[in-house]
């Protein structure tokens, strides 16, 4: 896997594209100005492969696509899921509450821009599960 210093992407974008912005809170992505294509943090459209992505500001708001709890390196599980961006990318991050009532389909919301910790995006559920009742 490809892993690259902030300097270095900043110096070569112009910006932290695709990355978050810890001073305005909000998550950053890049759009290919080619096709249109949304993706974050990457050098090059998945689609199309160019090289014109232009950055983005999110709304913030996505769907879970996948949630597994993991165990490993931490004192407590925590999940770790796949957000569906509404404009269309999929980032890797945190979501709050309880590891078991976090499922696939869940709508969430970006809460922390940047965990202070893990350094990845923390969301939280905007509807709560009902689950436990039906």
């Amino acid at each position: 896997m490809y892993h690259h210093s902030g300097s270095v992407a900043q110096q070569a974008a112009g910006s932290a594209a695709g990355v978050l912005d810890p001073q305005a809170e909000a998550m950053l992505f890049q759009r290919c100005a080619w096709c249109g294509t949304a993706t974050y943090h990457r050098l090059l459209c998945p689609v199309c492969q160019g090289s014109e992505l232009r950055t983005e500001r999110s709304q913030g708001v996505g769907t879970i696509r996948h949630s597994t709890v993991v165990h490993r390196n931490t004192p407590a599980a925590r999940n770790v899921s796949l957000i569906e961006m509404a404009e269309g990318f999929v980032v890797r991050g945190r979501v709050m509450g309880p590891p078991i009532g976090i499922q696939g389909g869940d709508r969430v919301r970006l809460s922390t821009a940047k965990d202070p910790v893990r350094g990845e995006p923390v969301f939280q559920l905007v509807d709560e599960p009902f689950r436990a009742w039906t």
